[in-house]
């Protein structure tokens, strides 16, 4: 037999032993993939039984702790339209069975509600609740929707699980109110806006301003923006949709235009805990007398002068979620009557609050508050000291928020930032060409979204590159230029409390 040269008896060696090496670490790459699957389904386990108890707790609590409002107001509307529809009644005739309270709206939202005369009162329920969970989508998508998709469907649920929690959102839905899908169509302007497709934008306004007169103070945002094309549209709709229920019901727009929109007694009582207006702080101060008139117009001058500063300041900076958070809130003051469901114009602001680590405090304390129903404690007495703080607490939110909420950025904060980009720029190597970011953002152009907006400009890292997050990159050299600084774009109560809330 032929003896095996030593070199081939090494290769014969060598190769069994990386056989061994390669098996072994494919098992052992198996047996990591197997644990990392492992892992994952547990993680998915956990998370899945914390959300079941967050939804079991959140269902419990809105199903005994608050007072469920019985889809008053959804009755109110669905009475009202058989009534006009069936009976040949009028609109502004019909009365809730044992109360006082009938239809409250301009004629369009009547005409715009006439599908219910198709359907019964049960399957009217079904598709209001329906439509608000389609709006609550929506404004979540305008206001959060990449913090969302950054967290997946678990915080996508727990973000639902939490807002259910939320005062004004539980009594919109519970009372079967308008108040969400006016709110979506207002927020859908503000994206059109924010993303550069403002051809229809005023489209949304238009039609919650025919619906309900407190959202045309979003018209006055469209024209301290100088979007007068916007403004206009939004006048022209609201001014056709008016047209057409006065086409449709003459009778009724000419009582609705000059004898209801006048009586507030129609609506409620101004010092009810509910209305969280100034005219209702104005009125609880006063009761029984009634509230000064000349008072409270001057009241709401100041708020509205504040508003206008407030507003250009935002939209100058581009950053039209600021713009629309705080005209939402400036809507909430000055409306005659606020009930506690409208306060669901103060959802933007809290995108606002959002963006802002820092103030992750505040947001989750005034969260707090607003699930709480406190003002609801000085339901029976809200005279001296601790029932005029107390029964007015979400006025309080709502004029702090007006005041403080973080829009824009001031003339001397860009002025410092563009000191310390110049300051802290290395110069451009004249050699190598320089590398120009490929994401940046169109001028005219403001992200609308609690992780990013167009409310302030990138900011720099001290080395010249915009920061992450905003296009650009992430490890300049020395021959990288400094990137350029981009230039940013420039109620009537409409629901039908009882003075005492209805039973469950």
């Amino acid at each position: 037999m032929t003896p095996t040269p030593p070199d081939t008896e090494r290769a014969d060696a060598a190769r069994v032993g990386n056989e061994k090496v390669d098996n072994e670490t494919v098992d052992h790459e198996t047996v990591d993939n197997a644990r990392g699957d492992n892992n994952r389904v547990g993680i998915d386990h956990r998370r899945l039984l914390l959300l079941l108890g967050l939804a079991t707790a959140v269902t419990v609590f809105t199903a005994t702790v608050p007072l469920l409002r019985d889809w008053f107001d959804l009755r109110v509307y669905y009475g009202t339209i058989d009534t006009w529809v069936h009976h040949d009644g009028r609109i502004y005739d019909y009365r809730v069975p044992g109360t006082t309270y009938g239809f409250t709206y301009p004629p369009f939202a009547a005409v715009a509600m006439l599908p219910m005369a198709l359907v019964s009162l049960d399957t009217a329920i079904a598709l209001c609740l329906l439509l608000n969970l389609a709006a609550l989508a929506a404004v979540l998508y305008i206001l959060v929707g990449p913090l969302l998709r950054r967290y997946g469907w678990y915080g996508t649920a727990v973000a639902v699980c939490v807002l259910a929690l939320l005062e004004p959102l539980r009594d919109t839905i519970s009372f079967g109110q308008v108040n969400l899908l006016l709110l979506a169509l207002v927020l859908a302007d503000a994206w059109l806006l924010s993303t550069g497709r403002g051809r229809w934008a005023g489209v949304g306004i238009g039609l919650a301003a025919a619906v309900k007169l407190t959202p045309a103070l979003f018209i006055g945002l469209l024209l301290i923006a100088r979007r007068r094309r916007a403004a206009g549209l939004a006048t022209a709709v609201a001014a056709t949709a008016t047209a057409a229920a006065a086409w449709v019901s003459p009778d009724a727009s000419r009582f609705y235009w000059t004898e209801a929109l006048w009586d507030t007694n129609r609506i409620g009582r101004l010092a009810y805990v509910s209305n969280q207006s100034l005219q209702g702080v104005l009125a609880r101060l006063t009761e029984p007398a009634e509230p000064s008139r000349a008072a409270w117009a001057s009241v709401v001058l100041v708020v509205l002068c504040v508003w206008a500063w407030r507003t250009h300041r935002a939209v100058t900076a581009g950053d039209w979620v600021g713009a629309f958070a705080v005209t939402g809130l400036t809507a909430c003051l000055v409306s005659p009557i606020t009930w506690v469901h409208h306060l669901v114009w103060l959802l933007p602001s809290f995108a606002v609050l959002l963006r802002h680590r820092r103030l992750l405090w505040l947001a989750g304390c005034l969260y707090a508050v607003l699930c709480s129903s406190v003002v609801w404690l000085w339901f029976d007495d809200a005279s001296g000291p601790g029932g005029f703080l107390g029964s007015n607490t979400y006025v309080w939110i709502t004029l702090g928020l007006l005041l403080g909420l973080p829009v824009g950025q001031s003339a001397a904060g860009r002025r410092l930032l563009r000191r310390r980009v110049s300051a802290t720029a290395p110069a451009p190597n004249p050699v190598v060409p320089a590398i120009t970011p490929t994401h940046v953002q169109r001028e005219g152009e403001a992200s609308f979204s609690a992780t990013g907006t167009g409310s302030e400009p990138a900011p720099a890292d001290g080395r010249g590159v915009l920061a992450e997050g905003r296009g650009g990159s992430s490890e300049p050299t020395g021959s990288t230029r400094p990137a350029a600084r981009k230039p940013q774009s420039s109620s009537e109560r409409a629901s039908s409390y009882t003075v005492k809330p209805p039973p469950a």
